[in-house]
């Protein structure tokens, strides 16, 4: 099968994934011009950001009833639904409006990414790799959102504008997710026990979501306070990342089935460990730029290698809850994410937190060995 054959059969979970990327690439590039707009700063920008991964994770619990209550309309009206969402938070200039802003935001993101990650599981059980190409998607939806995001705030556009103007463009792509098929598997099954390779998946997916929560959420505040860049200098950075993740994902598009899946890993996350630690001794604007490639080289096949994991080592008819549980707790990676790195940013800087990433990065070494030596 062709590349054209895998976008036709994958069309609707792929244009969730690339929706999805729209919007958050949108919100981190215009994160600097958010922050100025509530007043706070790094520690508090990342302590109101914690009420979206909770929502997120509550949404994603309920996805099952969800996907069984909409049927076929579950995937389109979800993504749509996180796409209107999107527009709120530029709306509320009031710091503590915010987090219920982005409430709606997180349980929106959640619910689609469980639903969007086990449709494409559900279409892999066929045979052919399309979870790299899915996250590529995103990445490339993520990348055109920051480049967007990047020239309204050229134009003079605040976030409220900016945020309105990127959620009709990802609504216009919800309408691509329209396919008529059911979401199954994610109904809660009677004393039905998951084992450890969602858990120890889900902790791979949880250090992959972590380190690229930093990059997306701090690289704009990094390139523009830390080195002195412009807002448009500042904007592409995230896009930069997201776009060598895409080129990235689609160039190893099947990686995994030829190199094998925990090499891999184990490699990418070698990678962006080093790519972390460039972007944090960067002394200007272009170094850091080389650090946000060599980063996304590494973390484009971090998160998609370890869904695929789950999928293949998981029985049929387990699959789709095992990737629920995997995401689950790879999402826990924001909880951790936005707070903690952002306490770490507000208190020793913008390069410490970026060190935190890198040394995160290494515990994937040891989930990976772990999983290698996991029987159900």
């Amino acid at each position: 099968m062709t590349a054209m054959t895998d976008l036709r059969l994958a069309r609707a979970p792929l244009a969730s994934f690339f929706a999805m990327g729209i919007l958050w690439g949108s919100f981190a590039a215009d994160l600097p011009d958010i922050k100025t707009t509530l007043g706070v700063d790094e520690t508090r920008l990342g302590a109101l950001l914690l009420m979206t991964p909770l929502a997120a994770l509550i949404a994603m619990a309920l996805s099952g009833r969800i996907a069984r209550g909409l049927g076929t309309l579950a995937l389109p009206l979800s993504t749509l639904a996180m796409a209107l969402a999107f527009m709120v938070p530029g709306q509320v200039p009031i710091w503590y409006l915010f987090p219920l802003a982005m409430l709606f935001c997180g349980a929106s993101t959640g619910a689609v990414d469980v639903l969007m990650n086990a449709r494409i599981a559900a279409l892999e059980a066929g045979g052919r790799s399309l979870m790299t190409l899915a996250h590529a998607a995103y990445s490339f939806g993520y990348a055109g959102g920051a480049l967007g995001t990047g020239a309204l705030r050229t134009l003079g556009l605040g976030p409220g504008g900016v945020l309105l103007t990127m959620g009709g463009v990802a609504a216009l792509v919800a309408l691509l997710c329209f396919e008529g098929q059911r979401i199954e598997g994610l109904t809660k099954g009677a004393r039905v026990r998951l084992g450890l390779v969602p858990l120890i998946g889900g902790g791979i997916v949880l250090i992959a979501f972590l380190t690229e929560n930093a990059a997306e959420y701090w690289s704009a505040l990094h390139i523009e306070q830390t080195l002195g860049g412009s807002p448009a200098f500042g904007s592409a950075a995230p896009a930069l990342l997201a776009l060598t993740m895409g080129i990235a994902r689609i160039a190893g598009h099947g990686l995994a089935d030829r190199v094998g899946a925990g090499r891999l890993l184990t490699l990418g996350a070698g990678i962006s460990a080093c790519g972390a630690m460039i972007i944090a001794t960067a002394p200007g604007a272009p170094v850091a730029y080389l650090g946000f490639v060599v980063m996304g080289l590494g973390s484009s096949v971090i998160a998609p290698t370890a869904f695929t994991l789950v999928g293949r080592l998981s029985p049929p008819q387990d699959r789709a809850r095992a990737i629920q549980a995997a995401t689950m707790l790879g999402y826990s990676g924001y909880f951790v994410g936005p707070p903690g790195l952002g306490l770490i940013a507000g208190t020793f800087g913008l390069r410490a937190a970026f060190v935190a990433a890198a040394m995160a990065l290494c515990l994937t070494w040891v989930l990976v060995w772990t999983l290698a030596r996991v029987r159900r």
